[in-house]
């Protein structure tokens, strides 16, 4: 394995006047790996992925994502390095109502000058975005320009997992990415990340409380070995 891409010490997160969620002592994921984490609704598992996401600040500790420590960064900055290195498939989609499907995808390349030059070797924004979202099974054209808030649940959750793809971030993180899916989409889905990972050597941080997933990756772990906090609200 290469250098860890990410790297938490002696990390501490509460919420505002509640009982700490998260005390982990050290976590690191290395490059290129496919890590699968495992825990229930309320173990803080979200909490962790916002964290290394760089949009929660840590209350202590160190947060260190290919080589920028978020902790030590304004929002501002841990928001350009999310836009250009980051793919984030967030549990509530975070799409934008009014814009179409494609629109939605390209979004990232709106953002960041480095994601729009890694698809302008690919052909252009709309033309990876479209075949993004072909992989995943939307390839109707007359769906592509439809408003998303028009699409099902689990065709929203596979334009969030588009979104991220696009522009070869370095990170991908998956928050329950596949509840909304059936077994046959919910295989395809992992099939296509773990690709568009090993095609660019992206780490794969993928959280979900289904075990079952868990052969499909590199590593797995439950989050209980890393954080000790048992219980959270």
């Amino acid at each position: 394995m290469s250098a860890a891409i990410v790297s938490l010490s002696n990390l501490r997160f509460a919420w505002p006047g509640q009982a700490p969620v998260l005390d982990i002592d050290s976590f690191e994921l290395q490059a290129g790996e496919r890590l699968f984490l495992r825990g229930p609704s309320g173990s803080g598992k979200s909490t962790l992925l916002g964290l290394i996401a760089g949009v929660l600040e840590a209350g202590t500790g160190r947060v260190e994502v290919l080589g920028h420590a978020l902790t030590d960064l304004s929002g501002g900055q841990r928001d350009q390095v999310r836009a250009d290195h980051l793919g984030v498939i967030f549990q509530m989609f975070n799409l934008v109502p009014y814009l179409s499907v494609v629109q939605n995808v390209v979004l990232p390349c709106r953002f960041s000058k480095r994601r729009l030059n890694e698809v302008k070797a690919l052909g252009g924004p709309d033309i990876e975005a479209r075949r993004l979202l072909s992989e995943l099974g939307l390839d109707d054209p007359a769906l592509l320009s439809r408003k998303v808030t028009e699409l099902s649940v689990g065709q929203q959750q596979r334009v969030a997992a588009a979104r991220a793809l696009i522009g070869n971030p370095s990170l991908i993180i998956a928050d329950e990415p596949t509840s909304a899916l059936d077994a046959d989409s919910r295989d395809r889905f992992i099939e296509l990340l773990s690709e568009e990972a090993r095609k660019t050597k992206a780490a794969l941080l993928f959280v979900s409380h289904d075990a079952s997933l868990a052969p499909l990756f590199d590593r797995a772990m439950d989050l209980s070995e890393i954080n000790r906090v048992k219980e959270t609200a």
